[in-house]
């Protein structure tokens, strides 16, 4: 049974002292430009938790639903439903969003069928997956996506794949992780992690090292390994 109320996401807004900020910058970036191309209508959030993304929709969605497998901290699911069964009628939605959600459907396949069924004709759908993260909220972890296997899935389900953006290049991959792996051991009580954990957070190591990351990766930017995808598609056929 998953947690009710957990934290999430509530904002775009992000500091640069943030842990995470490499790859919600490249995230954040990318989907601004995204549903700012796309997004039209009436606008149906897949596991949308704090609705973080809806003022990107402002002047593009007619309407605005989110749906989530449980209610989060701030109350702003308006449906409590699966992705795999969306409690919604065929044909509904002009546009389909879902961020960082696929990972921890178990049939990612099932939720696309999903997608397609609430789209209308020629609807359609942006959604972001990881490639490159650590286990998290665990035991709900299923997957990792490749750029060739979200084409591969999205076609199966009936889309015509428009774009395929990697969110960042290896550079950002790289740093973000090693920060990661900085700050879980974090949890740790021992002396010498409590002095690390202050040269990164009281004397912001971390946002040094965050505006490193994004010249860096800017600077020699490589796609070889990346962060996330954001998978832009059309509906174009029932499935």
């Amino acid at each position: 049974m998953r947690q009710e109320g957990l934290a999430r996401l509530s904002s775009v807004h992000l500091k640069k002292n943030r842990s995470d900020y490499i790859v919600m910058y490249y995230l954040i970036e990318d989907l601004k430009t995204a549903i700012g191309k796309y997004a039209n209508g009436q606008v149906l959030d897949i596991g949308c938790g704090n609705k973080p993304y809806e003022q990107l929709f402002a002047n593009k969605a007619t309407g605005y639903v989110g749906c989530d497998v449980v209610q989060s901290d701030k109350n702003k699911v308006d449906v409590i439903c699966e992705a795999t069964k969306l409690n919604f009628p065929d044909a509904q939605f002009d546009t389909v969003f879902s961020t960082q959600v696929i990972e921890h459907v178990n049939d990612p396949f099932k939720m696309m069928q999903e997608a397609n069924r609430v789209l209308k004709q020629d609807g359609l759908v942006i959604v972001s997956a990881p490639f490159t993260w650590e286990l998290h909220e665990e035991p709900y972890d299923f997957y990792r996506y490749s750029k060739y296997g979200l084409k591969a899935m999205f076609e199966q389900k009936g889309f015509e794949v428009l774009e395929i953006k990697a969110n960042g290049g290896k550079w950002a991959a790289i740093f973000q992780m090693n920060i990661n792996m900085v700050y879980s051991t974090f949890k740790k009580k021992r002396l010498l992690v409590k002095l690390l954990k202050g040269l990164f957070i009281n004397l912001h190591f971390t946002a040094l090292l965050n505006r490193i990351a994004i010249w860096v990766d800017k600077r020699y930017h490589d796609e070889l390994l990346t962060l996330n995808y954001v998978i832009i598609a059309r509906k174009i056929k029932n499935v």
